[in-house]
């Protein structure tokens, strides 16, 4: 595979925060214990010696189980059991998005196989872990995906499966809906044994999390990707104790995120999760749905929480954490820390919004673990296939042309398909226009050197208007070509759909279909953890 390296700074809409992280300049460092080169602070990094034994093997019994329920590999049994033995885990996670969600999902399941490989490799018996974020009760995050049908047109698909509002997405069923979204994607994706492993995956009685887990426990059979499902009732007995110490010491961890959220901004970077005084880490689950709890001041200034219109005071409200903590929840800021306490992690992988919350959560890993697990970009990409590669080769266009949005692409595309005259005759007016205005600003400068910046600005109005004219055309061209329209779409939908990152909204199982499962091989390959921008590879 060629590929090419597209800076982050580059792309529209990336956070300050994310791209000074990258470059990791000293305005950042304050918000991160690591810098995102893996191999300047790896040997350093000691997971296994915070790690309780009884822990490891608890963790250990109920991943085997876990796996096993969803058809595991003997290699990914092979890396539970090093778990259990010793070894540290390189994480990452993602919402268990319908047909396995968009495309960065098995980017990121691949970064954690590449970063844990060159952990073992340096010495630091490391295996990769997946977690399912099952939780997570955004239905509409996760109940469709998007895939390109054969005229180049995005095609959405949504199942209706439901359950009651908010409820935790891992526990919506499917039932006999499920079957014509399989079928009207295997049309789309044509015969192959990606989908194949989709019809054994999606069916009736499966949940969308324990659907995703089949796919993904396929399709990653050979790299040994152990799946965790966080919904898991004994999971949450293991991490009872973090859950505990969000009510202990909700005050301590609210008024440090509270700190953190200002310093951030002081630092002219942005939250990614807005705190509140009344805010705490947990959520509980009420007749199925999932229940933000929130802490206030009562009248006789003592504190107590409140789930819903309910009060409750902070003992009964650790009671009842003791009693049944499969029924508590962790928040996006917390949720890295349970993490952390159930596995040994080395190192989490994942995007620029996960980057984000890693330095709002440092503090809750302080208060709560008394360190904080390094965070690293995951890999990131565009893959573009022939068609698309011989649209851009056709009308000499790259990537950062396509993230300036349809419109632009249209009017490049238009000005490329200019008659050769009208664009050579275009060319010679800007040259001309050039050295006379060249000449002009010299004469003036002898003249009155004060007419200098006058005729600067005079130079730019006169060249605006000439590129005005030239994107009229480039217009007028486009809308007599019905062609030109249909290759501007096909660019868009395929390589920068709805104006985001393909990575964001094609689904992976779309490239796979396509190229076939030796893809996850080459992808594997292109991953250079010292290469931090995005990359466009041509398949």
């Amino acid at each position: 595979m060629k590929s090419e390296c597209l800076p982050f700074s580059q792309i529209p809409h990336t956070t300050r925060l994310f791209t000074d992280f990258l470059s990791y300049s000293p305005a950042v460092r304050q918000f991160y214990p690591r810098s995102p080169h893996f191999s300047e602070w790896l040997a350093h990094e000691q997971p296994n010696v915070r790690y309780e034994s009884q822990r490891r093997q608890q963790v250990a019994s109920i991943l085997e189980r876990q796996n096993r329920n969803w058809n595991a590999s003997p290699k990914t049994l092979e890396n539970i059991d090093r778990l259990k033995r010793g070894a540290c885990v390189a994480v990452t996670g993602q919402q268990v998005g319908l047909f396995g969600g968009p495309l960065f999902s098995l980017f990121k399941a691949l970064s954690a196989v590449k970063l844990s490989n060159e952990a073992t490799a340096a010495r630091i018996d490391c295996v990769p872990v997946f977690w399912l974020a099952t939780e997570d009760h955004d239905l509409a995050e996760v109940n469709n995906t998007t895939l390109v049908n054969a005229e180049g047109g995005l095609q959405k698909l949504v199942t209706p499966s439901h359950g009651v509002p908010d409820a935790s997405v891992g526990t919506i069923q499917f039932g006999a809906e499920i079957e014509p979204i399989v079928s009207t994607a295997a049309d789309l994706l044509g015969t192959s044994g990606v989908v194949e492993a989709l019809r054994s995956a999606y069916r009736p009685g499966e949940t969308l999390g324990s659907a995703f887990a089949r796919l993904f426990a396929t399709l990653f059979a050979d790299w040994g990707v152990i799946l965790l499902d966080a919904s898991d009732p004994e999971l949450h007995a293991v991490g009872e104790p973090i859950y505990r110490g969000a009510i202990e010491l909700a005050k301590q961890l609210d008024d440090a995120l509270l700190t953190r959220g200002k310093e951030l901004e002081s630092a002219g970077y942005h939250q990614q999760v807005k705190v509140t005084p009344s805010s705490t880490l947990l959520f509980t689950f009420r007749d199925g749905a999932r229940v933000p709890i929130h802490r206030r001041i009562n009248g006789s200034n003592e504190v107590e929480f409140l789930i819903s219109e309910e009060k409750i005071s902070q003992p009964a409200l650790l009671a009842k954490i003791a009693q049944a903590p499969r029924n508590f929840s962790a928040n996006v800021l917390l949720r890295p820390v349970l993490q952390d306490f159930l596995l040994p992690t080395l190192v989490y992988t994942g995007g620029s919004a996960e980057v984000a919350y890693f330095a709002q959560a440092a503090v809750v890993y302080e208060a709560l673990l008394s360190h904080v697990t390094p965070v690293l970009p995951r890999f990131s990409a565009t893959l573009v296939e022939s068609k698309p590669q011989r649209l851009l080769d056709r009308y000499g266009i790259k990537l950062p042309d396509l993230v300036q949005g349809p419109e632009k692409l249209r009017e490049r595309l238009g000005e490329r398909a200019l008659p050769a005259d009208l664009q050579a005759a275009f060319d010679e007016a800007n040259s001309q226009l050039e050295s006379s205005l060249s000449k002009i600003r010299a004469a003036l400068a002898r003249l009155d050197p004060t007419l200098v910046d006058a005729a600067g600005r005079a130079t730019s109005k006169i060249q605006y208007q000439l590129e005005h004219l030239r994107a009229s055309a480039a217009r007028a061209e486009l809308r007599q070509s019905e062609l030109l329209a249909r290759h501007a779409e096909v660019l868009s939908n395929t390589l920068y759909p709805d104006k985001a990152l393909q990575e964001r909204e094609i689904a992976g199982v779309y490239f796979l279909a396509r190229q076939g499962s030796d893809l996850l091989q080459q992808l594997y390959g292109a991953i250079h953890t010292d290469c931090l921008d995005h990359q466009v590879i041509y398949l």
